[in-house]
């Protein structure tokens, strides 16, 4: 039975962002405090940033002698950055225990259930990490078994927000742009899908602006849990 009869978006599938949406990337935080007492915070969000940033830069310098980086690659590099850049001594066993700690994120408290609450619809992980970082990720918290498939950007050889990283859902799923509402945390990333003909759901949980590179989402949302009433759920 359809809980809300009129919903604002008539959508078929469901294709949502990874990183920051469905997995909280800042619960690293709390590894790299008990690594570096004090530093956490800083660290972690300094990795975070790196870690976007190298994914923009390694997308835009491709070329054939230039080849493109897997996310675990680009997740690696970020952090040696950040760690030198804040002074921070990380031997092998410390950055390897880091970098295990991306496949161990929590997932956000209202993740599985605003899944569970948009079945039967197809509903789907496009994101810029690969199959073996987010399978076993999606896995452990619970998410997979909302999720009918798990689609990386490596399929399209390039990091969103190019089109081609979106033309991989789209190829999937095979319905109407329009019809296929993205959702995403990252305020560039929802942006990008609007810009491909996604409807776009943008996550901003710590109510920061908008950016302005391009065309606004079709919603701005506090938080997953708000999705179902606006696309219809069962």
């Amino acid at each position: 039975m359809i809980a809300n009869s009129t919903p604002a978006f008539l959508i078929d599938a469901l294709v949502f962002d990874a990183y920051g949406t469905l997995f909280d990337v800042q619960s690293i935080a709390e590894t790299v405090e008990r690594l570096f007492p004090g530093r956490g915070a800083a660290l972690s969000q300094l990795w975070r940033s790196k870690q976007l940033e190298y994914s923009w830069l390694q997308s835009l310098m491709q070329s054939p002698m230039q080849r493109r980086e897997d996310f675990a690659a680009v997740t690696a590099h970020a952090l040696d950055y950040a760690a030198e850049a804040l002074g921070l001594s990380l031997a092998g066993p410390a950055r390897h225990r880091l970098l295990d700690a991306y496949l161990d994120l929590s997932a956000y408290a209202d993740a599985a259930p605003t899944l569970a609450r948009l079945a039967p619809r197809p509903r789907l992980i496009l994101s810029n990490g690969t199959r073996a970082m987010l399978e076993p990720l999606a896995a452990a918290t619970g998410v997979a078994r909302h999720l009918d498939v798990i689609l990386s950007v490596d399929g399209a050889g390039i990091y969103k927000p190019s089109p081609r990283a979106y033309q991989l859902a789209l190829d999937h799923l095979k319905f109407l742009p329009i019809r296929i509402g993205f959702v995403s945390a990252n305020a560039w990333d929802a942006i990008g899908a609007k810009a491909f003909g996604f409807t776009s759901f943008w996550i901003n949980r710590n109510h920061t602006p908008l950016d302005r590179h391009g065309p606004k989402p079709d919603a701005v949302l506090d938080s997953l849990a708000e999705l179902p009433p606006l696309v219809g759920s069962v």
